[in-house]
């Protein structure tokens, strides 16, 4: 589709530049001033009717990339986020809730400085589904952070 609309757009941009009637040199002296403007008037028309039959493809041509770059955005945030998240697991060791800071807990995945103070308050920790059984954590919340924690 998108060659298709790049020839229409190079037949129009070659109407606009030679006029519907070619070059109009023959060699003879130069067209009359009336013979101009209907030439003119011609090439005003023909160039009309070629963007009103464009509109439709360059409407859907429109879209389409709006689409196609809404698309890449998503992508390039999943991407981004794969890659952080990657980043934070890789870089650190797992966080023992026995002994971590409540800064070290809240760099845990979702969890808030609330979650952090409860989770020091519940201490000790016997093992780490414990935050779960002693209603430090909902289930879901654990589960983000399941394997970025220990118990010593």
């Amino acid at each position: 589709m998108f060659k298709g609309f790049m020839t229409l757009c190079f037949a129009v941009i070659l109407t606009l530049g030679l006029g519907t009637t070619g070059c109009n040199w023959n060699g003879s002296a130069l067209t009359s001033e009336e013979e101009q403007r209907q030439s003119d008037e011609k090439t005003r028309e023909e160039v009309a009717k070629a963007t009103e039959r464009l509109k439709p493809t360059i409407e859907t041509a429109g879209r389409e990339l709006g689409e196609a770059a809404e698309r890449a955005a998503e992508d390039a945030h999943a991407a981004a986020q794969g890659v952080k998240e990657g980043w934070a697991r890789g870089s650190h060791k797992p966080v023992d809730l026995n002994s971590a800071s409540e800064k070290e807990l809240m760099e845990l995945s979702g969890i808030t400085e609330r979650d952090a103070r409860k989770i020091i308050h519940g201490r000790p920790y016997r093992n780490k589904r414990d935050l779960v059984t002693k209603g430090i954590l909902p289930n879901s919340a654990y589960s983000k952070i399941q394997d970025q924690i220990t118990v010593k």
